[in-house]
């Protein structure tokens, strides 16, 4: 088995574990809110906690999220641009964009690290509760490690890119009959 494939399944068994924290974290984030719900129904009061606590969760949502999106290849691109150019320009431009994405994934790795480190701040929660600020901004070197493992599927997280012009063209050819009937 050679290097580049363990690479890529472990870039594939990390990114199910990232599904599976998003997800638990978006039903911890559901759990919490239903719960303050529940106890204002019965109680009348509020749960001063709640909103703090859930909120926490919103820094993993959003970057392994990010993370995933970019595996399945579901990340902002200028596709109908890039495919009418030659065919050339559209290995270049998906070079480019993997080359941006790696630089990207650095940096958020490189400036993620520092951010952790420099994390000091307790978020106080309630009078019981306090969480180090060091638990959400480990997330953002998180993010950009993975990202860099996902880039060593190369190509294959820019399909769009390379092919597809036949779905465009079939696409015109449909838009363009309609109007003449």
């Amino acid at each position: 088995m050679s290097v580049l494939h363990s690479l890529r399944r472990l870039s594939d068994q990390i990114n199910q574990v990232a599904i599976v924290l998003c997800v638990g974290c978006i039903l911890s984030m559901l759990g919490i809110s239903f719960t303050a719900f529940l106890y204002k129904l019965v109680t009348g009061s509020t749960l001063s906690w709640t909103y703090s606590l859930a909120r926490l969760f919103l820094p993993w949502i959003g970057f392994l999220s990010m993370t995933i999106s970019l595996r399945y290849g579901e990340h902002v691109a200028m596709t109908l641009l890039v495919r009418s150019l030659p065919k050339i320009l559209v290995k270049a431009a998906a070079v480019m964009c993997l080359a941006i994405m790696g630089l990207f994934a650095l940096m958020l790795t490189w400036y993620g690290w520092g951010y952790f480190t420099n994390a000091t701040q307790v978020y106080m929660v309630s009078d019981q509760i306090r969480i180090p600020s060091k638990v959400t901004a480990i997330v953002v070197p998180i993010s950009g490690l993975i990202m860099l493992l996902h880039l060593v599927h190369g190509f294959a997280l820019l399909e769009h890119f390379i092919s597809g012009h036949e779905v465009i063209d079939e696409l015109l050819e449909t838009t363009e009959g309609e109007t003449r009937s």
